[in-house]
This record gives structure tokens, sequence and C-alpha cells, in this order.
């Protein structure tokens, strides 16, 4: 299900958050799928509890997750509708750059940039 990089300079609970978000997001993990509890996860990745939680809590957070008490955590709805929320921002994106005047790549370099929060070129 996820795995996580000891090396990476990404914080274990970002490499969480971030794998199944994407999972999420992609639809890899469907509406009301059952996630593993905190604590099963942790152990299965050996992490701290917290390390986990933390990531699930940024995921309930952005409304990729529900947690329901002794019911677990699941995939929200929300979820599913990301993706959809993404594409639409993109055309909107491509619209307003090629009415400015912008190349594809002059475009894209910005996309970089503020995916990675760095200036953009």
């Amino acid at each position: 299900m996820i795995s996580i990089d000891p090396a990476s300079s990404v914080p274990p609970y970002e490499q969480v958050r971030s794998q199944l978000a994407r999972r999420i997001t992609d639809r890899d993990l469907a509406v009301g799928t059952r996630l593993p509890t905190v604590r099963a996860l942790a152990a299965d990745l050996g992490l701290a509890v917290n390390t986990v939680a933390r990531a699930y809590r940024e995921l309930e957070e952005a409304g990729l997750i529900d947690t329901r008490g002794r019911a677990g955590t699941v995939v929200s709805a929300a979820g599913q509708t990301g993706r959809e929320q993404v594409l639409r921002a993109a055309h909107g994106y491509a619209a307003t750059a090629r009415d400015h005047g912008l190349t594809t790549d002059e475009a894209l370099d910005i996309v970089r940039a503020a995916l990675t929060d760095t200036p953009h070129p």
C-alpha cells in the first residue's frame, strides 16, 4: 500500500500523506474504502503512531478521508471530486496562460515552480 524511504529528505508523515492522497485522487482507493487504523499502519511501516496520526489528520483536513470513531477511517466522497477540481483548474490556467501569450514551456515552468514552492523563472 505505502512505502517509506528512510533516506528521503521528505518527512515520513508527508510520505504517508502524499502517497495516500495520490491513491485517493487517482481513484486507486474508492469512496468508502476503509483505511488501516493509525496503530496498524504505523506498525506495518515501522513508524511512530503520531507520525501516521499527523498524516491522517492532514488528509482529513483536506477532505480526503473521514474518521468515524470506532467505525474507522474511510475515503470520503470529496476525495473523488479532487481530481475533477484539479482538471478544471488546469483548464482555467491554460486559458489564462494562452491569453497572456505564454508558451507551453513557460506555462509548465510556472506550474513546476508552484508545485515545488520555488520562485518561477
